[in-house]
C-alpha cells in the first residue's frame, strides 16, 4: 500500500483510537499479562494510548513502552497516570532502547502491521535484545485462516446505524500473506477512509521467527483464558522465552 509508513496508522487514528479499537479483551489480557509479568520491568511494543500499560501500571507494576506514533503517545500522556509511565518514539523493526526488560508483550494483532516477513523477524530480533536472560515475550494475533480470507477480492458490511454506514474493502494475496483493508465510513459528514495493510503470520511461522532469534517456546494458546488452540481459535496467544544460558 504505497504511502503507509510506521506513523500512518497513528496519524489517521489517534483521535478516535479508543471509541473504534476496543478488542473487548482489555481485562482478561491484562490479567493474564500481569500474571505472567510479575515484578519484573515489562516493555510494551506499540504501547498506543495505553489501553494495556494504564490498568498494568494501575498495579503497580513497572511498565514502560514505544510507538511509533507521536499523536498516540500524546493520547497515552494526556491521560490520568499516563504522563508518569516512561514511552518512546521508535518502530518495532529497528527500535534501540539502551535497556533490558523481564517481560515484553505485542498484542492486538499489531506484529501484522510490520508487512513484510523480514521486518516482522527484525522485530522478534529486536525484542530479544532487550530481554534479560529469562526473559518472555508474549505475541497475541488473530487466527488466518481460509474462511476468514475466502474472497481475494471482497467488500463487506461492518456496521451500519441510522446515520452512517462502515464497510471494509479487502484486497488478499495469499502467496505474501498480505491483507490490504480499507475502511470506508460514510455518514452524513461525508465519506472518509481509514486503510490498514497487514501481514498475517500461521504459528508455525512464528515459531519459526522466534528460533530465528534464539527464542523458544514456552506456550500457546488460544485465548486469554488459557484455553487450548485448536483448529477453530480465532486467535492465538504465544509465549516465548529467551534461554538463561
Amino acid at each position: 500500500m504505497k504511502g503507509y509508513g510506521p506513523t500512518t496508522f497513528g496519524d489517521l487514528n489517534a483521535e478516535a483510537y479508543d471509541a473504534l479499537h476496543d478488542p473487548g479483551t482489555t481485562e482478561e489480557s491484562v490479567e493474564l499479562i500481569a500474571e505472567l509479568a510479575g515484578d519484573g520491568a515489562i516493555l510494551e511494543l506499540a504501547i498506543g494510548t495505553g489501553r494495556m500499560a494504564l490498568p498494568l501500571a494501575q498495579r503497580g507494576l513497572n511498565i514502560s513502552g514505544f510507538d511509533a506514533s507521536p499523536d498516540m503517545l500524546a493520547k497515552l500522556a494526556a491521560k490520568p497516570g499516563g504522563a508518569a509511565i516512561p514511552a518512546w518514539i521508535a518502530e518495532m523493526a529497528s527500535f534501540e532502547l539502551g535497556q533490558r526488560f523481564d517481560f515484553a508483550f505485542l498484542v492486538f494483532n499489531t506484529l501484522y502491521n510490520l508487512t513484510t516477513q523480514e521486518a516482522q523477524v527484525q522485530c522478534f530480533q529486536r525484542v530479544a535484545a532487550h530481554l534479560n536472560p529469562g526473559g518472555r515475550f508474549l505475541v497475541e494475533a488473530f487466527m488466518p485462516t481460509r474462511e476468514r480470507f475466502r474472497d481475494t477480492h471482497a467488500v463487506r458490511t461492518r456496521k451500519v446505524d441510522l446515520d452512517s454506514v462502515l464497510l471494509e474493502a479487502v484486497d488478499h494475496d495469499p502467496i505474501t500473506q498480505k491483507v490490504d483493508y480499507q475502511y470506508i465510513r460514510i455518514s452524513k459528514d461525508g465519506t472518509a477512509l481509514k486503510p490498514l495493510p497487514m501481514r498475517y503470520v500461521l504459528p508455525a511461522e512464528l515459531d519459526l521467527m522466534a528460533q530465528l532469534a534464539d527464542l523458544v517456546p514456552v506456550d500457546k494458546g488460544g485465548g486469554w483464558h488459557k484455553q487450548a488452540l485448536t483448529a477453530s481459535s480465532d486467535m492465538y496467544v504465544a509465549l516465548y522465552e529467551r534461554p538463561r544460558a
